[in-house]
C-alpha cells in the first residue's frame, strides 16, 4: 500500500485559536474536522503543496510557514504521512472556497471536534505547547 503524502496547514489567528475545516461528506474520513491542507503532488515541495492546497481550499496566499511536526498513520484501508507546518503569516480571509464549513478554535478546545484519528497527535502537540 502506497503512502499518502499530506501538506497540513496549522493556522493560528491573534486571538490564539487554530482553524479547522470539514472534510466533504463523500471523501475519505468524510464529515470529521481537519486542519486544512491536502496531497503533495510529484515534484512539489511541502511548502509549494501547502500554499497551494491553502490557496484552493481556504482562498489565501501564505507567506511564511515552518515545520511542526510528521505524523504516520495507517487507516486499514490508507497509510498517510501527514508532514505539519504552522503558518505564521497569510494574506487574505481563510473562507471555505469549496463550500466547507471552517472553524476558529482555541488549542483547549480540539479535543471537542471529531478529528481523524491520524490527527490525534497533532492535537496533542498543540494542546501541551
Amino acid at each position: 500500500m502506497t503512502e499518502l503524502h499530506v501538506a497540513v496547514g496549522v493556522l493560528t489567528d491573534a486571538a490564539g485559536r487554530i482553524l479547522l475545516a470539514r472534510r466533504p461528506a463523500e471523501l475519505h474520513q468524510g464529515g470529521l474536522w481537519e486542519f486544512p491542507g491536502g496531497k503533495v503532488e510529484p515534484g512539489e515541495t511541502v511548502a509549494e503543496a501547502l500554499a497551494r492546497e491553502l490557496k484552493e481550499e481556504l482562498g489565501i496566499s501564505v507567506e511564511a510557514s515552518s515545520p511542526l511536526l510528521e505524523v504516520r498513520h495507517d487507516y486499514g484501508d490508507r497509510q498517510v504521512f501527514l508532514d505539519v507546518h504552522r503558518v505564521t503569516a497569510w494574506r487574505g480571509e481563510p473562507r471555505g472556497v469549496e463550500g466547507q464549513p471552517l472553524a476558529w478554535t482555541l488549542p483547549s478546545s480540539l479535543r471537542d471536534f471529531d478529528l481523524p484519528k491520524g490527527n490525534a497527535a497533532i492535537v496533542e502537540n498543540l494542546i501541551s505547547t
